[in-house]
C-alpha cells in the first residue's frame, strides 16, 4: 500500500494539506457534535419546564435523558465503527452527521418526556460517530508528519461548539437552538461531494481484507491490552469534567467560595480553556515528536489543576473559574489521545478502534460517579473526588506506559484478524 501522500511531498504541500476539504469537514462536523452534546446539558431546565415538571423531577428526568444519550452513544460507538472499516470512513462521518442534525431539529419539535427520550437516544446514536470516523480519515489522509497537526485543528473547531451553544441558548429558546444545531448539520452535508475516501481504506475495500471485527479486539491479548489502555489514558478527562465541572455548584460551597457557582458558567469556561488546550496538545506533540510525552505533560498538569481547585478555600468567584478554565486546558489531550488509539492499530480495525474508544472514555462516567459517590458514605466530598481523581491519573498513567510512540509510525497496515 501507498501512503495517501508520498515521500517526495514537500514540506510545503503537507503543510497546506491540513486545511484541506477532509479536515475542514471533520472539524465543522465536530463543531455541531460538540454543540449538540453540551446544548442539551445547557437547555435542560427550561425545555422541561415547558412540559409542566417542576423541582426533584427536573433532576430525575434530566438523568434519564442523559443516560438514555449515553446509552445511544455507547450504541452508536460501536455501530458506527464497525461500518466504518467495512464501509468506508467518508459515509459514516457524513452519516453521522444526518442522524444527529435530523435529531436535533426531531427534538425542537417535542412535547412530551418519552419523545424527548426517544430523540435524545437518537442524537446519541449519531453524536457516537462523527469524532472517530474524522479522526480516522485525517490521519490517514495525511503525511505522518503532519496528521498531528490536522487532528488538532479538528478538536479545537469542534471544542468551540461549546461556546457557541452556551451562545445560542441565551439567545433563542430551547427549541430553536435545537433547529439550528440540525440545520448547520443538513448545511455541513453540502460539502460531502468534496471529500474524497482515504486511499488506504480504498486499497483495503480492493484486497478483500477482514476489517471491522470488532470482537477481534477481545480475542487477542496483546491487542486487548493496547485496546484497553487507549481507553484508559483519557479518564482523567472525564473527571474533571464529570465531576469537579458538573458539582462545581457543591464543590464551591464545600470550598467556602463567597459566591454562589453556576455550573454553566463552569462548563463555558472549562471548554474554553479546552479549545486553547487542544491547539497546545497537537502542537506539543508535533514539536516534541512524541505523542506519548504530550499526553504525559496535559496529565501532569491535570494534577496541577486538581490541586488548584482544592485549594480554593475561601477565593474569589473569578479564581474559581479561572482554574475551571485551567482544568479544561489541562484536560484539552483529547485530539492526541484519540489519534494515540488510532495509530495503535491496522487499518481494517483503525475506525473501529477511534470511534469505540472516544465513547467508552465517555462511558467510563458512570463508574467515576459511582466510585465518588461511594467514598462520599465514607469522607467529605472534597476528600472523595480527590481519592477518585488519584485512581483515575495513576490508571492513565500506567496505560501511557505500556502504549507504544506512534508519532513516526506508518498506518498502511492491517490487523491479523481471523
Amino acid at each position: 500500500m501507498q501512503p495517501s501522500y508520498p515521500s517526495g511531498t514537500s514540506s510545503n504541500g503537507r503543510t497546506r494539506s491540513v486545511l484541506s476539504i477532509p479536515v475542514v469537514v471533520a472539524a465543522l462536523g465536530y463543531f455541531v457534535d460538540i454543540y449538540d452534546l453540551i446544548l442539551f446539558s445547557i437547555v435542560r431546565v427550561p425545555s422541561l419546564k415547558s412540559m409542566g415538571l417542576e423541582g426533584a423531577a427536573l433532576v430525575d428526568k434530566g438523568v434519564f435523558l442523559l443516560n438514555m444519550q449515553m446509552a445511544g452513544m455507547l450504541l452508536g460507538g460501536i455501530l458506527w465503527g464497525v461500518l466504518g472499516d467495512r464501509k468506508g470512513r467518508m459515509k459514516i462521518m457524513f452519516g453521522s452527521i444526518f442522524l444527529y442534525s435530523a435529531a436535533n431539529i426531531a427534538n425542537g419539535m417535542v412535547h412530551s418526556v418519552e419523545a424527548y427520550a426517544a430523540t435524545r437516544f437518537l442524537a446519541g446514536i449519531g453524536l457516537a460517530g462523527e469524532l472517530g470516523a474524522g479522526i480516522t480519515l485525517v490521519s490517514e489522509i495525511l503525511h505522518r508528519e503532519v496528521r498531528g497537526y490536522g487532528t488538532m485543528v479538528v478538536a479545537s473547531v469542534g471544542v468551540s461548539g461549546a461556546v457557541a451553544a452556551n451562545f445560542v441558548a441565551g439567545v433563542f429558546s430551547w427549541q430553536h437552538a435545537f433547529y439550528i444545531g440540525g440545520i448547520l448539520g443538513f448545511l455541513l452535508l453540502l460539502l460531502r461531494v468534496c471529500v474524497h475516501e482515504s486511499g488506504m481504506f480504498r486499497e483495503m475495500e480492493a484486497g478483500g481484507v477482514s476489517r471491522g471485527n470488532f470482537f477481534a479486539l477481545f480475542t487477542d491479548r496483546g491487542r486487548f491490552l493496547k485496546y484497553l489502555n487507549s481507553i484508559l489514558i483519557g479518564v482523567p478527562t472525564w473527571f474533571v469534567v464529570g465531576i469537579l465541572i458538573t458539582f462545581s455548584p457543591e464543590f464551591g460551597k464545600a470550598l467556602k467560595v463567597p459566591h454562589a457557582i453556576n455550573a454553566g458558567n463552569a462548563v463555558m469556561f472549562c471548554y474554553l480553556g479546552l479549545i486553547f488546550g487542544d491547539l497546545a496538545s497537537g502542537l506539543l506533540s508535533q514539536l516534541l515528536r512524541s505523542r506519548r510525552k504530550a499526553v504525559f505533560a496535559f496529565i501532569s498538569l491535570t494534577v496541577a489543576g486538581i490541586a488548584a481547585y482544592f485549594l480554593l478555600a475561601g477565593t474569589s468567584l473569578i479564581a474559581f473559574y479561572a482554574v475551571c478554565t485551567l482544568l479544561g486546558f489541562a484536560s484539552g489531550y483529547w485530539a492526541v489521545f484519540i489519534t494515540i488509539a488510532a495509530e495503535q492499530f491496522g487499518t481494517n480495525l483503525r475506525a473501529t478502534v477511534a470511534t469505540t474508544v472516544p465513547n467508552f472514555v465517555r462511558g467510563m462516567v458512570v463508574p467515576i460517579t459511582l466510585l465518588f459517590q461511594l467514598a462520599r458514605h465514607y469522607f467529605p466530598i472534597e476528600t472523595s473526588a480527590l481519592l477518585v481523581g488519584s485512581v483515575c491519573v495513576l490508571v492513565s498513567l500506567l496505560a501511557l506506559h505500556h502504549l507504544e510512540e506512534t508519532f513516526h509510525k506508518e498506518l498502511d497496515y492491517y490487523e491479523q484478524c481471523p
